[in-house]
């Protein structure tokens, strides 16, 4: 079979050598775990293909470049390409180099393949019968998840890209430090301070950085939409587009907030939407498989008060709470304590968040495997003494449960961290806190 002559034209560009400067490096990193084929995640336009392309430039060096090939399949000219253009593909490569052949790993990076009908197919065909390390990419959870550990007969292992970090955003600009940020001078702790304002209000995609405040909501809210028509109405043929809107928005602008889907059924309908209460469950479900928002569950060791409870929701990015706020008094602390769970999530914790029997309740419960719990509250103006003694009572009513936990309380500055002291509770600057720890991950 002839090579389709637009996959023709992108192995050739593939084998090229890959040149990423003025691009930010990500922190992220492939799990050290062969035979398995690395599927690499996240929400659209967050850099997964800078990612490829990094960890591509990285193998060219170490290997040569004819074998690191990255094609990318998000072209309206590869619409509806049939599957065996894929081994096509494979032929048309080992003819140019049959020296590889069942003697040399290839890496093969393919980026949006989803849109091949059938790829998985050819990924464990290709896995099982040449000598290869593969990497695919795409945007929506469930498909390059769920379906992959199906097809793939449990050998995909996932690595997901999220938005800039704190560290990655400030590289991004070229005032990453290399100290620890417990031993910063006065002016670099209050530069920062500053900078992670900056952050909790412009967020961590790479295209809305350097961007005005009006382009920046533009562009995010054109994300969402983007997201909204191709990773949940196309792909699951939702018809309830209406209701699918009205959830998004509600979820992005109430971050932090209790959501159930009861709570969002009963809505819905007093607003004359002719929605069933599966449909609900069905699209915010869709919106969490297409990393738009984070539902945390009650912490409890208990499944039926976990599904019982409601969940706590949290937008991808602290960007996009300023991108859908309808009230013109977007809440820094919300936007922390979103940045606080993306962070989390980036470090590999189990989360969920504390509800005491004294009714008081803690952000979030932290376990990360071979770590110490953590028990974190997050404030971002600690200056009332009420609001201290609230923060501070929650933290040692759910240490009685949580005997061995950390407890911890995340405040703004490194001036209200000193300034404030509880016994058996470290207080630190989120910004030291952001800091404090890179990609843990080890590289293929």
């Amino acid at each position: 079979m002839a090579l389709h002559p637009v996959l023709q034209e992108k192995l050739a560009a593939g084998l090229e050598p890959v040149s990423l400067e003025g691009l930010t490096r990500r922190d992220v990193a492939l799990p050290a775990i062969r035979n398995k084929v690395h599927t690499v995640l996240g929400m659209r336009r967050v850099g997964k293909t800078t990612f490829l392309q990094q960890v591509q430039q990285e193998q060219q060096k170490i290997l040569a470049p004819e074998r690191a090939v990255y094609l990318s399949f998000d072209d309206d000219r590869l619409a509806d390409l049939p599957l065996a253009q894929l081994d096509a593909l494979v032929e048309e490569y080992y003819r140019s180099f049959p020296q590889f052949r069942g003697r040399q790993v290839v890496w093969w990076f393919f980026d949006e393949i989803q849109v091949v009908s059938g790829w998985e197919r050819f990924i464990r065909r290709l896995m099982d019968t040449e000598k290869v390390t593969v990497v695919v990419s795409g945007s929506s959870a469930r498909l390059l998840s769920r379906e992959v550990h199906t097809s793939l007969r449990g050998r995909g292992f996932e690595t997901i890209i999220r938005p800039f970090s704190f560290r990655e955003f400030l590289r991004h600009r070229g005032e990453e430090s290399s100290k620890h940020p417990s031993r910063l001078s006065a002016g670099e702790r209050s530069l920062m301070e500053k900078r992670l304002q900056e952050y909790l209000e412009v967020g961590g995609f790479p295209e809305a950085q350097g961007l005005g405040v009006r382009l920046q909501v533009q562009l995010l809210q054109s994300y969402v939409d983007t997201l909204l028509l191709r990773d949940v109405v196309e792909r699951y043929q939702v018809s309830q587009i209406a209701a699918l809107r009205w959830i998004a928005r509600m979820c992005l602008r109430n971050p932090a907030g209790l959501l159930s889907a009861h709570g969002l059924y009963r809505d819905l309908k007093s607003q004359g939407h002719a929605v069933s209460k599966d449909t609900v469950h069905a699209l915010l479900e869709y919106l969490v498989d297409a990393f738009l928002v984070t539902t945390v569950p009650l912490a409890t060791e208990s499944e039926r008060r976990r599904n019982a409870n409601p969940r706590k929701v949290y937008p991808a990015d602290p960007g996009l709470i300023r991108a859908f706020d309808s009230s013109g008094r977007a809440n820094l602390g919300h936007a922390l304590e979103t940045a606080v769970l993306n962070e989390l999530e980036r470090r590999g914790a189990e989360i969920g968040y504390v509800k005491t029997d004294e009714g008081f309740e803690v952000d979030f419960h932290a376990r990360v495997p071979g770590e110490k719990d953590l028990l974190i509250q997050v404030c971002a103006d600690i200056s009332a003494p009420e609001v201290r003694e609230r923060e501070f009572r929650a933290l040692h009513a759910a240490a009685s449960t949580y005997r061995r936990a950390e407890r911890m309380l995340l405040v703004l500055t490194h001036e209200e961290a000193q300034q404030v002291w509880q016994e058996g509770i470290r207080v630190v600057p989120a910004y030291q806190w952001f800091l404090e720890e890179t990609c843990p991950n080890s590289r293929v």
